[in-house]
């Protein structure tokens, strides 16, 4: 036995316990006197009330050496002169093999209230540095997305992180579903980010289904909950994301929405009082998503392929999270308004969507195909008009000729049932059967 290890923490220890008080309450902030913290630690604010539990709170900032706390739950029953207490640690959630099939929310904790927490589960740090770009070893392996459309013209590998660009409505949540029941993955990881109430159970029992629970942690959000709660939801989800990369399973890690967590740190920047910059996001947000974005990926053990939708107002793509998200990811998928009212699913807009590894990860062979549906797609695009007008006349130019001969084979081919299910093989083959004219 050694001593001195024992001498040595006996000396640290602390033998007072030191609480601050609660000065006053603005908006969605707590100022309090003390007790002495850093930056993202957790405090217990300690109610009037004795019966009441104490309210679970994090420190976010420091005016005139007064301390701002913002709440993971409802101020209730918070009066001036309550106590803080300072864990003089920051959040960490419980994280392991038989968490998996479970519903949790940003803290870790389960939903259901009849439920409990399975046993043997570690302690993880929700906040982490992204891994250093020297360890993480190039993607050079498709996975199987299970959509026709991503696998055959946008094909992904694994450890890719692509943000799926979509106005309310087009079909994202639904897309997210089939993604976590036909993917190849050991684990999906979906992060439901300011959701309705209602849409929380509905796409587990609808979008995801019994099968898809089995192999899947869902951490929920809703957007009644807090702005922290909102924000940690998401760093939650990606901390168990890591916590299994890093025992060497390959994840999907998705996220819906991004835009809902920029929102909640654009609250939490205004309330502790940051300027309001582009389109009153304050600077805050466009530190933390990179930050938070670039922990997914590939390391020595694992990897995490991230799915992270981004919800564009008016369905513009150039807004400056859907810019912002853009610049940072490995691709980006656009979901056409259009294309959803004429009937087609997933609403996918190929020509627009870029697969920033397909390169790397994709047959020769494979390449050139889609290279060439693409390009019969473009041709039939740009004389669309021409064509439903009448005004063209079949023999004047070859390549619209065969342009219009394919295009409903193509829109055939990229259309698919929520419940149709495809390998990658599969999904190649049928490419190359459309090409040579296998397809009718």
């Amino acid at each position: 036995m050694n001593l001195s290890d024992y001498k040595s923490v006996i000396e640290k220890a602390a033998t007072y316990k030191h609480y601050g008080k609660v000065l006053r309450v603005v908006g969605l902030m707590i100022e309090s006197e003390g007790p002495a913290a850093n930056i993202g630690e957790v405090c217990y604010i300690h109610s009037s009330s004795s019966n009441r539990p104490p309210i679970v709170s994090e420190v976010v900032g420091f005016n005139n050496e007064k301390i701002l706390l913002m709440p993971y739950a409802e101020v209730t029953e918070i009066g001036s002169g309550c106590l803080v207490e300072s864990t003089g640690k920051p959040l960490t959630v419980k994280v392991g093999r038989s968490l998996i099939g479970n519903v949790v929310n940003s803290l870790g904790q389960p939903l259901d209230d009849q439920a409990s927490l399975p046993k043997g589960l570690s302690n993880y740090l929700t906040d982490q540095a992204p891994p250093n770009p020297m360890t993480r070893p190039p993607i050079r392996k498709p996975i199987q997305v299970g959509v026709k459309a991503i696998d055959s013209l946008l094909t992904m590998g694994k450890g890719q992180r692509v943000g799926i660009f979509a106005g309310s409505g087009v079909g994202k949540s639904t897309l997210l579903g089939m993604i976590a029941r036909n993917s190849n993955a050991d684990i999906n990881v979906i992060a439901l980010i300011g959701e309705r109430g209602r849409e929380v159970r509905e796409f587990i029992e609808h979008d995801l289904g019994e099968e898809g629970l089995k192999k899947t942690i869902v951490v929920a959000a809703t957007s009644d909950q807090p702005a922290l709660m909102r924000i940690k939801g998401a760093y939650t989800a990606t901390a168990i994301s890591e916590y299994f990369r890093d025992l060497g399973y390959h994840v999907n890690l998705m996220m819906d929405s991004v835009t809902r967590v920029a929102m909640a740190q654009r609250e939490i920047g205004l309330a502790i009082g940051e300027p309001p910059t582009t389109k009153g996001y304050t600077p805050s947000v466009f530190s933390i998503l990179p930050k938070l974005l670039e922990r997914t990926g590939t390391n020595k053990a694992g990897t995490i392929t991230a799915f992270y939708t981004v919800l564009v107002d008016g369905d513009d793509m150039n807004e400056p999270i859907a810019d912002a998200v853009r610049g940072i990811l490995d691709g980006h998928f656009v979901m056409d308004r259009k294309l959803a009212e004429r009937g087609q699913f997933p609403a996918i807009n190929v020509q627009k969507s870029v697969s920033r590894v397909m390169n790397m990860v994709a047959t020769a062979e494979q390449k050139q195909i889609a290279q060439e549906l693409r390009k019969l797609m473009a041709v039939y695009e740009d004389n669309r008009e021409l064509i439903n007008i009448g005004a063209y006349k079949r023999g004047t130019n070859q390549e619209i000729d065969r342009s219009i001969s394919y295009y409903p084979k193509i829109q055939e081919f990229l259309r698919q049932d929520i419940h149709e299910v495809n390998t990658l093989e599969e999904t190649i083959q049928l490419m190359k059967s459309l090409l040579n004219g296998g397809i009718e």
